[in-house]
């Protein structure tokens, strides 16, 4: 798939003026020729700031008038964890394609819902992990079916950044906040691509633990998985620490090293180390952000009805091992 093989542009709304959308959404929109019809956000001035610097067409009064707009086919969700789910289905209803950020709603019977509503919809719905639409953990994961590193025997994910504001609504639990939906879904999510890629089904969770921020609200988790076939499986990642994001697959015969598989167009590196004397081998896989070759997934979806990796039915595989993850852990699902 071409990423510019596009029949005509997208005609996108964003709900709110988050400080993710100019990456996430703009820059891709602006590169593959997509237009930004407009954008609202509880505060209209910073809308309107938002839309001066972002070259968005319009600024709406409410998310509601938004998403009404005939001229809109698709919206972009990128509002804190907690307003996804709600917004969501309301666009859904309003005959939207989506693209929300992760995760697409704040616990499982949510993410159901939302799934629910999008398959009888026959829109497009897709959760924003971009970076499996990267040609790096595409390697990855031809790399392992490959057999090159023999049979695979360890999987760890680790993502760590620095923290977030005191005040912020990563760290509010009504606002669905914590580690682990924020962060956390990304070492998650490799896990279950890379389980699949190796035994063809979901991971489960044997146990986890947390550190607290403050009381229901996640900093750092340690989680350990099962695959099945011996394979052992850890995900680890903290929302205080210094910014640090690697995967590792250790096999019988070698290792594949991922520096940063989070956001690979930063550092394009897949590192194989095949063993048997060998000098490890480093392949490069393009510095083109992955959100752009999120969108262009994402408007190829539209246009020609391509897969769609991160849709619906696998939003809800990842709520459900995140919720199981709380619970592994002695603490509750996100409301």
């Amino acid at each position: 798939m071409n990423i510019n093989d596009i029949r005509e542009p997208l005609r996108m709304g964003i709900l709110g003026a988050a400080r993710i959308a100019p990456t996430a959404l703009v820059a891709p929109a602006h590169v593959l020729g997509h237009r930004l019809i407009g954008v609202a956000s509880r505060d209209k001035s910073r809308a309107r700031h938002f839309a001066e610097t972002n070259r968005v067409e319009r600024v709406f009064d409410s998310y509601e008038e938004l998403i009404a707009d005939s001229e809109i086919n698709a919206i972009y969700n990128p509002l804190h964890n907690g307003a996804h789910g709600e917004w969501n289905l309301r666009a859904l209803a309003a005959g939207k394609h989506v693209l929300t950020e992760k995760p697409s709603a704040s616990n499982a019977y949510e993410a159901r819902q939302v799934r629910d509503a999008a398959l009888a919809s026959g829109l497009i719905f897709m959760e924003a992990f971009h970076y499996i639409y990267h040609p790096v953990l595409n390697r990855v994961l031809d790399l392992i079916e490959s057999g090159e590193i023999g049979a695979i025997k360890r999987v760890e994910s680790i993502f760590n950044v620095s923290a977030p504001a005191a005040d912020d609504p990563r760290w509010q639990l009504e606002l669905a906040g914590g580690a682990l939906m924020d962060i956390g879904c990304y070492a998650l999510h490799v896990q279950r691509m890379i389980a699949h890629a190796i035994v063809g089904h979901e991971p489960t969770v044997v146990k986890a633990s947390a550190e607290l921020w403050s009381p229901g609200v996640d900093k750092s988790f340690k989680i350990e998985l099962e695959y099945g076939s011996g394979i052992e499986a850890f995900a680890r990642f903290n929302m205080d620490d210094e910014w640090l994001n690697v995967v590792t697959i250790e096999g019988e015969l070698g290792r594949i090293t991922v520096p940063s598989f989070v956001i690979p167009g930063l550092d394009d590196r897949v590192i194989v180390d095949a063993g048997a004397g060998g000098s490890p081998r480093t392949e490069h896989l393009g510095r083109l952000s992955s959100y752009t070759y999120q969108l262009a997934a994402f408007s190829n979806a539209i246009d020609f009805d391509s897969p769609v990796v991160t849709g619906p039915e696998d939003a809800v595989a990842t709520m459900e091992l995140i919720d199981a993850s709380y619970e592994a852990a002695g603490l509750n699902p996100r409301p």
